[in-house]
């Protein structure tokens, strides 16, 4: 595992060990020390230090292993630069299978240019198509945790459900912690696809809110403050008046994520939620509820 000491590496590496699976995770020098690689030492997971820059021992530090899973977060340096190292060396380990950092919307599904961040799936996603090892992606939608917080949808304080476009569109939601489930039962799955697409809750704006109600036990209204066009236009002058280039999640670059979800353009489909029939999926609601 890569990016094992991340918040989604670690609930996959947790949920691998769950499932029986021998976990060994590749640490940078620096996160050897930390808490996180305490906890995974304390799951039974194998904690090695790899540096990405020397592929002799990132290639040996890939031997003997049935599948790796990249959890890896950043810019192109790193979704690019650093997966692109982790494919070459698990190819020359002879590893069999690779699930990638995607964890996101339909990606595939959207023009060029139009989200950096998954621009850089996409173009590490053809370095991955090319290589002699059997993928898997998985595609998630929006990680649900995000409602309570970081995405500004639900607002509880104003009682409100921003959205943009139709109150109707259909959104795809999934926790991490289901996320990382799945993903650790499509890694011990050597039959798994090229995608694989979740989603552990499925509502449009108007489903939001009717959620947001019965999670507070109080009134939700929607506001729209526009359409696509001119939310495009908001992200547009977002990037030029706070450009922030070196942050992997800069306002307009949330914003942008919403805007395709918004669009439709990246709904995913069809669903595999049925794949692995003993995870249970969270709903937006549940998930409002725990606060």
């Amino acid at each position: 595992m890569a990016g094992a000491t991340g918040q989604l590496g670690l609930l996959i590496a947790h949920h691998l060990r769950r499932r029986g699976a021998a976990v060994r995770a590749l640490v940078r020098p620096e996160a050897q020390a930390g808490a996180e690689a305490e906890s995974l030492r304390r799951q039974g997971v194998e904690v090695e230090v790899v540096d990405y820059a020397y592929q002799t021992s990132l290639t040996q530090a890939c031997t003997g292993a049935s599948c790796v899973v990249s959890a890896l977060s950043g810019l192109r340096e790193v979704i690019v630069g650093a997966q692109t190292q982790l494919l070459q060396a698990a190819v020359k380990a002879g590893v069999p299978r690779f699930i990638p950092s995607d964890f996101c919307i339909a990606y595939d599904r959207l023009p060029e240019g139009s989200n950096r961040n998954l621009d850089l799936r996409r173009e590490f996603s053809r370095r991955l198509d090319r290589a002699p090892i059997q993928a898997t992606s998985v595609l998630n939608g929006m990680f649900t945790d995000l409602l309570k917080g970081t995405a500004p949808v639900v607002l509880p304080g104003p009682g409100l459900v921003l959205h943009w476009g139709s109150a109707e569109q259909p959104l795809d939601f999934t926790t991490m912690v289901d996320t990382a489930d799945y993903t650790a039962a499509a890694a011990l799955d050597d039959a798994a696809p090229r995608y694989l697409r979740i989603a552990g809750d499925v509502q449009s704006p108007r489903g939001l809110q009717a959620a947001a109600e019965a999670a507070f036990g109080r009134e939700f209204r929607r506001l729209r403050p526009g359409g696509l066009g001119a939310f495009n236009v908001l992200i547009r002058l977002t990037q030029t008046l706070s450009p922030a280039p070196d942050e992997v999640f800069p306002a307009w670059q949330g914003m942008q994520y919403l805007r395709d979800m918004f669009s439709g353009q990246a709904k995913l489909a069809p669903l595999d939620n049925d794949r692995y029939p003993d995870i249970r999926w969270t709903s937006v609601q549940q998930l409002l509820t725990r606060r």
